[in-house]
């Protein structure tokens, strides 16, 4: 898979979760059982978060995988907790889902990248 394709894949994910938060979240304002705009944007990345674990598992043969996933993953979420920090000014939908999608970019670079420099 070259970047471009895990990119792809990645921030489609990421926009048909977010797709899906925010069907449920509006079906849930229309029914009265909250505002819309509520629920977190976080919610977006699990897609994502399923591809990326399935790539960590596909390179079963680098012995430092699992040090370059969870290094990627801690930065990634610090770079996107400070993004979704700077747009507190949204409603949790909208500062959730720019942190998702910060970390969600950030991490397919440092993961694509960093994988394959191992020995």
């Amino acid at each position: 898979m070259s970047a471009r394709e895990l990119l792809a894949y990645a921030m489609g994910g990421l926009l048909l979760g977010l797709a899906a938060v925010v069907l449920i979240d509006g079906g849930l304002a229309l029914l009265g059982l909250g505002t819309f705009g509520r629920a977190s944007g976080w919610l977006a990345a699990i897609l994502p978060a399923w591809l990326f674990l399935e790539d960590v598992r596909a390179w079963r043969g680098a012995r430092l995988r699992l040090v370059v996933a969870v290094g990627a993953a801690l930065v990634a979420l610090l770079v996107g907790l400070l993004a979704a920090a700077a747009a507190s000014f949204l409603p949790p939908l909208g500062s959730g889902a720019v942190g998702a999608a910060v970390a969600v970019l950030g991490y397919a670079v440092l993961w694509f990248y960093g994988v394959r420099r191992l020995p």
